[in-house]
């Protein structure tokens, strides 16, 4: 990615704002200005654009984003093709497999949840629509990887490393291109607790036409219901029957 020679230092203390904003959940003037190290007058003054413009909300001396950019984020997902297209597939693994059942496309090297849906079995855990992750740790990520361009694969790996989420987690270069030749091979991604510990997770990309990668399609399981034959060849040719059926919806819509 170039880097921009030429920011616009407001719009990017904005941002930083917003972020902090979601990071301390609701803040005052004074929190926020001490979590972000910016002056009180400059964190006033940003909050009071924004307030305006209905992007956060006060109530009292605190400040929360406002659902503004719920309608921004909402209506980004929904012109997504992976999203219009593989939403049915989903929601059909989820009930089939009765587990958790979710999307994952790309951006700027980092793996963003489009879609969860949970079947009536399914484990809660830490994730949910629009969440950003490392995609080295897990099967969603690792699935898109494998089929990325070498150099943005590098260029990833050089901006993020490799950050160990748990024992589990793949660490080595080496180590994670020879599991990119495996994936390619079987078609199929596997996570083994390498980001949620007890949790394992089956993948596989969705590729268009063109043969770019597009995202990927998971079921997700506790390690209890997910092992022997039901994770390592039940559930991948439910995922890959899936892939396959977003890939055609996509190539001949």
């Amino acid at each position: 990615m170039t880097e921009n020679k030429w920011p616009i230092r407001s719009v990017q203390t904005s941002l930083q704002i917003t972020k902090g904003l979601r990071e301390l959940q609701d803040a005052t003037i004074t929190e926020l200005a001490e979590h972000l190290g910016i002056p009180k007058t400059t964190v006033f003054n940003h909050l009071k654009t924004l307030e305006e413009e209905e992007f956060v909300v006060r109530t009292g001396d605190s400040y929360r984003l406002g659902l503004r950019y719920l309608e921004l984020g909402e209506s980004a997902r929904s012109r997504h093709v992976l999203f219009q297209k593989a939403k049915p597939e989903v929601l059909k693994l989820a009930q089939e497999t009765g587990e958790l059942s979710g999307i994952s496309t790309e951006e700027y090297g980092q793996g963003v949840f489009l879609f969860i849906t949970a079947g009536e079995n399914a484990v809660r855990t830490d994730t949910r629509t629009g969440m950003r992750v490392y995609l080295h740790t897990f099967a969603l990520g690792k699935a898109i990887l494998a089929y990325t361009p070498e150099q943005r694969v590098k260029w990833i790996l050089d901006r993020f490393g490799l950050p160990a989420m748990t024992p589990n987690t793949i660490t080595d270069r080496e180590t994670l291109f020879e599991e990119f030749e495996t994936i390619r091979a079987e078609g199929i991604a596997f996570d083994d607790e390498e980001r949620v510990k007890g949790l394992r997770t089956v993948a596989a990309p969705i590729i268009t036409h063109n043969e770019r990668v597009l995202g990927a399609i998971s079921v997700a399981a506790p390690t209890s219901r997910m092992k022997n034959e039901r994770f390592r060849k039940e559930i991948p040719e439910l995922v890959k029957n899936a892939a396959n059926v977003v890939e055609l919806e996509i190539r001949y819509s």
